[in-house]
């Protein structure tokens, strides 16, 4: 643990205090100077520093450090679900409970160790812990992605990414029953103000995001909707579907706590289409629901019938 003091000189009239942190903890990230502030990591005068507070001169702030671990991300044998590969890309269908890469603390039983022991070599314009991804899916959400094994296919999928050319089509199966056949939620999502583990719905410091969804089949307390990504911000598809109040049956971060169904967390990732990086061709991918979540549909449609 690294203890910094900093007294406030020839300080700006009105500087926030994060702001004039990011200049002083240098090469700190804003992201990182956030987090230090959502641990209580800050105190200005001996009381909590908040964010927003106007940085005056001869304030004494101090800022308690946690020392970073190294983190590095190391090949790991698993059986992994490859779709399809060649010497650009390599498709994957991610089961339920994976995480797509590791992070400090949490280095193993990733998708991206299990990549770099069957792909060898990736692209390394995410640097060490994200070698070859250009899209993520959240932990408890299955289905499909694409991974780079060149830094060039890496930057025409994340052009397609950016140019909103990438389609990535999901299965959720929600609380409620849907009254619209189909539909765009077009609400921006940053980080949640009063707990800083989840994203919302929010016109501060967020970002524009675009979900369309359609109907495919309705039940008598549950919709199964398909959602297309226009954006990709983090939880994108959980975030706007309680924002709608059509929660995702089994969200554990924004779902209902007391749900009669279980099987976790009912999103799939099932298509997935973009240009191949080097052929042009545009290519498409399916992949069938989870046995888990297709069970869940059956035992809905046999108490319909």
């Amino acid at each position: 643990m690294e203890h910094k003091q900093i007294i406030a000189k020839d300080v700006d009239t009105g500087l926030r205090l994060d702001k004039y942190l990011t200049e002083q903890l240098v090469p700190f990230s804003r992201s990182r100077i956030q987090m230090l502030f959502a641990k209580g990591a800050i105190t200005v005068n001996g009381k909590l520093g908040k964010a927003n507070y106007k940085v005056k001169n001869d304030d004494v702030i101090e800022v308690m450090i946690e020392e970073e671990q190294e983190a590095n991300a190391q090949p790991e044998a698993m059986d992994l679900n490859i779709v399809y590969e060649d010497e650009d890309v390599i498709v994957i269908n991610k089961p339920k409970g994976m995480v797509v890469h590791p992070s400090p603390g949490n280095e193993a039983h990733t998708l991206v160790n299990g990549l770099l022991y069957h792909c060898k070599d990736l692209s390394g314009i995410n640097g060490v812990l994200r070698p070859g991804i250009v899209h993520r899916i959240d932990k408890d959400t299955s289905g499909l992605l694409v991974a780079a094994k060149n830094d060039r296919a890496h930057q025409l999928l994340a052009e397609q990414l950016k140019d909103k050319t990438m389609n990535r089509r999901y299965y959720a199966l929600v609380h409620g029953v849907m009254p619209h056949d189909h539909g765009t939620i077009d609400a921006p999502i940053g980080r949640d103000e009063k707990d800083r583990q989840k994203m919302a719905v929010t016109a501060h410091n967020s970002k524009p995001a675009i979900t369309h969804f359609q109907v495919i089949e309705r039940f008598a307390q549950h919709t199964l909707l398909e959602c297309r990504l226009e954006t990709g911000r983090t939880h994108q598809i959980r975030v706007h579907l309680q924002y709608i109040k059509f929660p995702i049956v089994g969200d554990p971060k924004y779902g209902r706590r007391k749900t009669e169904v279980s099987g976790g967390q009912l999103l799939h990732a099932h298509q997935l289409t973009f240009v191949h990086p080097t052929s042009q061709a545009s290519m498409t991918f399916e992949a069938p629901l989870p046995p888990q979540f297709a069970s869940v549909l059956d035992e809905l449609r046999k108490r319909e019938g």
